[in-house]
């Protein structure tokens, strides 16, 4: 414990390093902030329900973990990094089976710069798509108060832009901050609904609807995928 504080002490002491941890949680700050901004065209009163039912694990769960509780917010950053996450994997597996992306690959920093590029643009084409059957999705929960395409307009724009302010955050975090950008991104959103998790799990405890074992089996693989990260 006295060497962590001595560790922490000492990053004040640099200016360069205090500069980097600063803008870190700064720029953190910023997406935490954004994933409570809802929404235009959401009822606040039903917007509680989608809480509600992304508290009860399956596929919206996940969703909802993995973007630090944006999705049940129904906020701008409802899909989080995923899109960018997405397309980095299928570029990485491009770079294996195609010969334009083994070329980029091999030409060292311009083919880099032209994967990245490619990367951003596949990100903003998935989250435009993606955005829409968000949109729909929300529709189809009766949160909406006024459906139609106005709404899903403003929620597309809304949604895909927000993804792309996150990347862009991410990139900043990387370039300028502490660490991998992504990486904490993802990292902090699934730590932000860890007490959430904590709760619905100890009254699932409480219910007998999970035993021992798998409560601890699940603690052992939350406690995983943030190392992975």
């Amino acid at each position: 414990m006295r060497q962590f504080l001595e560790a922490i002490k000492n990053i004040w002491k640099i200016e360069e390093l205090r500069n980097r941890v600063g803008l870190t949680l700064g720029l953190l700050l910023v997406y935490r902030v954004g994933a409570q901004v809802v929404l235009p065209g959401i009822d606040s009163v039903q917007l509680s329900e989608l809480a509600n039912r992304t508290d009860g694990g399956g596929l919206l769960g996940i969703l909802n973990a993995f973007t630090g509780g944006a999705f049940a917010n129904a906020s701008v950053f409802a899909l989080g990094i995923m899109p960018y996450i997405s397309v980095s994997i299928v570029i990485q597996i491009l770079q294996t089976t195609l010969p334009y992306f083994q070329r980029l690959a091999m030409e060292g920093e311009s083919g880099r710069a032209k994967i990245t590029q490619i990367t951003r643009y596949g990100t903003v084409v998935l989250a435009f798509v993606q955005s829409i059957f968000i949109s729909l999705l929300l529709e189809s929960y009766g949160i909406v108060l006024d459906p139609g395409f106005l709404f899903r307009f403003t929620a597309v724009v809304s949604i895909t832009t927000g993804t792309m302010l996150l990347l862009w955050l991410g990139e900043k975090i990387t370039e300028h901050g502490i660490g991998n950008g992504i990486s904490l991104i993802i990292m902090v959103g699934i730590i932000a609904g860890f007490p959430n998790v904590v709760i619905s799990e100890i009254s699932y405890f409480q219910q007998g609807v999970r035993g021992i074992l798998s409560e601890l089996f699940l603690m052992l693989l939350f406690f995983l995928s943030l190392i992975h990260i």
